[in-house]
């Protein structure tokens, strides 16, 4: 391999390597730039709609309450409250976006408590219930489920009930978006690389990036053929987010793709973990929610917006879940992401809690899908669409066994 070549390979690897860091650093600063400070919890008290575009797919489900924490402080603790049958999570990821830690109903139960997060190099653990963090940055995002209209207060009750106590500490500062040219990237990456050092376990792709010397980086360094080799490998790693799959594979089974078992949980797979920062950043994994994406007509498995759609559940088919499920939809953007779509019901999901949902006489269920309405009969059970191409995601909070396992599978999406 050339000295080209070798760059350009290197900075292609750096791209998907290094797209976790980056994701969640610009998600870190958008939350910054409204006021929200290091080590504290903030409250979105509406649920996510059409004008929430900080994270792609979001859940209209749960109220989110999210901490961006810095531990070079030292260790911050967090308090949970109870939520008794209500679903709640409280999930902890590093900052290449690994779930490392998850609390609340399926793994500590509704009972609350307080907890001490430690960074990586904490000699010293003090305090209740120690969760130990393997990166310096870390961010804790909640859901707190709300059951429809009638439960908001009591959803936003146990919300407030959520805390964190930490040391003051400086903003991290600002870093380059996953857009920006290879010099302000590459700089971005190696510092934040410098702040959340990888784990040894990460060895072969930090040789594969060697070429680059982000340890100490210096964009200077290169020639105009060097940083024009550089420049087209980082852009081969944008063609990659892009096309890639995210949250859920790129087969179908019976016109559905599930979730990897590693989503959210990594490890190694490097493909997949940039994939998901692009297509479904903070995912939670299968074991506490599955997300499955319906395939459509269309490139990319793309619904059409101009037509109409059924989503059907025989009789005794429904989704085995512990907790909750929903159908969502979202309009696709040009990069790889999903956000909801402005529409006239104001409804951006449907789900076994929508207020009306009607079960037919021998007790299947439908699900109605398009721009245009399906009649009064069938509005209580329609999930409106754009006239554009769209997709669908269906998630099921704490999945039973049959779906985990693959022996449920959920019913093609048909033309209506």
């Amino acid at each position: 391999m050339s000295d080209l070549e070798a760059l350009r390979e290197a900075a292609r690897t750096a791209y998907v390597f290094t797209l976790p860091l980056i994701e969640i650093a610009t998600t870190r600063g958008r939350g910054l730039a409204v006021g929200s400070p290091m080590n504290t919890f903030g409250h979105m008290r509406n649920l996510a709609d059409h004008t929430s575009r900080k994270v792609t797919t979001p859940n209209n489900d749960t109220y989110y309450s999210t901490a961006q924490v810095d531990l070079s402080g030292g260790p911050v603790t967090l308090t949970v409250p109870p939520s008794g049958d209500r679903y709640l999570s409280v999930q902890f990821m590093d900052a290449y976006s690994n779930t490392f830690a998850l609390i609340g109903t399926r793994t500590t139960g509704g009972e609350g408590g307080t907890y001490t997060l430690v960074g990586p190099e904490e000699a010293l653990a003090p305090g209740p219930r120690i969760i130990r963090a393997p990166t310096r940055h870390v961010w804790v995002l909640a859901r707190v489920l709300v059951e429809g209209p009638h439960d908001s207060a009591a959803a936003k009750a146990v919300q407030t009930g959520l805390s964190m106590q930490g040391p003051a500490v400086p903003d991290p500062g600002v870093f380059a978006s996953r857009g920006a040219d290879w010099k302000a990237y590459l700089s971005s990456a190696a510092e934040l690389m410098r702040l959340n050092p990888p784990p040894a376990t990460d060895g072969v792709m930090l040789r594969r990036m060697a070429p680059l010397g982000l340890e100490a980086f210096d964009p200077e360094r290169f020639t105009p053929q060097e940083a024009a080799a550089i420049a087209e490998g980082l852009e081969q790693g944008r063609q990659f987010g892009r096309n890639s799959a995210g949250l859920t594979g790129s087969s179908f089974v019976d016109g559905w793709s599930y979730p990897d078992a590693r989503l959210g949980n990594f490890g190694q797979n490097y493909a997949l973990r940039a994939a998901v920062a692009v297509g479904g950043l903070a995912a939670l994994p299968p074991e506490e929610a599955m997300y499955m994406r319906a395939e459509g007509d269309l490139p990319r498995a793309l619904f059409d917006g101009l037509r109409n759609w059924r989503l059907h559940f025989p009789a005794g088919r429904q989704i085995p879940v512990d907790s909750f499920w929903s159908l969502s939809l979202y309009e696709a953007t040009e990069d790889g992401q999903f956000f909801f779509t402005r529409n006239d019901l104001n409804r951006f999901a449907i789900g076994d809690r929508t207020q009306g949902l009607a079960y037919n006489p021998d007790g299947s269920l439908d699900i109605w899908i398009g721009a245009a309405s399906p009649g009064p009969e069938r509005e209580s059970n329609w999930l409106p669409a754009p006239e554009s191409p769209f997709a669908l995601y269906m998630r099921a909070y704490l999945p039973r066994p049959e779906l985990l396992e693959g022996r449920w599978r959920l019913p093609p999406v048909e033309p209506a």
